[in-house]
């Protein structure tokens, strides 16, 4: 396979991201494991029984030692198996399926409302600088990621819930059956049934949480593409188009815009795991059924069986996304395969 070819550079970033995927599974395990005792006693060892409490751990492979349960862990991962929670009756697997497309839609949603914001504002920002959108758009990216995601929510329910009656405070859709077996989506499956009520309403569910966990990534992007913007206006080849008489509006658009794109198309990946962790907040204070609220209820009842299966889940995603986000870098700025 040619060196700088597509197929090569996407070889080289899977066989970086096995060790990757190692390195993240063993911190998980290591890190849930250094609690005093395991699963079973710090979920329900105080209300059962000593001898059904070593039935449990003797069902789940607890007694074992430590690195049998690590390759036993690994094992099963690979398998696609992200084990069974002591406190809920079906599987993590079974877990992830149901709640982690509610929580891609609304990460999704969030990532949208981010570029539009965020990359408009700032290629604008860039083209007319020192104005005064210049330094509102400035001032806006420094002061939405700098509050606190949970007190922006809080303030969006109390102003567009409470105060005006514009949308709903919390939720994922009211009053409206739409078939979880399609997608999972809910925006998707009403769209598929025809269910033009239901679609509605889950509109403007998923609007408040989009746009307060969307805004506080557009922040980051406001300030990214204006930097680049002006780095691109200041570049040679921009003169050279002009000097050419080639018009502003194609030489700000085409070319500086364009090029201005490709540091923010790599830092989404991490915006998307920003995203994922911020999630928890945001589902928190929206009552929204993901797969991040099912995560902190596990927590709440110290389900550490549970905790483990879905993040572990997380980190794989997270590591997957990484890896697509490298290969749209790839097309568009073939730069990087070298």
């Amino acid at each position: 396979m040619k060196s700088g070819s597509l197929g090569h550079y996407l070889l080289i970033r899977v066989l970086l991201s096995i060790p990757m995927v190692f390195i993240l599974l063993s911190l998980v395990f290591l890190l849930l494991h250094a609690a005093p005792g395991n699963a079973v006693t710090a979920t329900v060892g105080s209300r059962l029984p000593p001898a059904q409490v070593a039935a449990r751990e003797k069902a789940l492979g607890l007694n074992e030692p430590i690195y049998v349960q690590y390759f036993h862990y690994i094992g099963n991962t690979l398998e696609g198996n992200f084990g069974q929670p002591i406190t809920d009756s079906r599987s993590v697997g079974q877990i992830v399926a149901q709640d982690a497309p509610a929580t891609l839609e609304l990460v999704i949603a969030a990532m949208f409302v981010a570029v539009i914001v965020g990359i408009g504002a700032g290629a604008i920002a860039g083209r007319l600088r020192d104005t005064a959108f210049d330094i509102g758009a400035r001032m806006f990216g420094i002061l939405i990621y700098a509050t606190p995601l949970f007190w922006s929510a809080l303030l969006a329910q109390l102003y567009f819930s409470a105060h005006l009656h514009w949308l709903p405070s919390s939720g994922r859709i009211g009053g409206f059956n739409v078939p979880k077996d399609i997608t999972g989506f809910d925006v998707v499956d009403s769209i598929i049934t025809g269910n033009w009520a239901a679609l509605e309403s889950t509109l403007t569910h998923l609007a408040l949480p989009a746009i307060t966990l969307g805004l506080l990534v557009g922040g980051v992007f406001v300030r990214l593409v204006r930097v680049n913007m002006l780095q691109s206006l200041r570049s040679d080849y921009i003169e050279a188009a002009r000097a050419r008489g080639v018009p502003e509006r194609r030489v700000v658009f085409r070319h500086a815009f364009k090029n201005a794109l490709i540091p923010v198309i790599t830092i989404m990946g991490l915006q998307f795991a920003l995203m994922i962790g911020n999630a928890t907040l945001t589902e928190t204070v929206f009552s929204w059924p993901g797969i991040a609220r099912a995560l902190v209820h596990f927590i709440g009842v110290r389900d550490y069986a549970a905790v483990q299966g879905i993040v572990t889940f997380i980190a794989l995603a997270i590591v997957v996304v990484s890896l697509v986000i490298d290969v749209i870098n790839a097309l568009i700025d073939p730069r990087v395969r070298y």
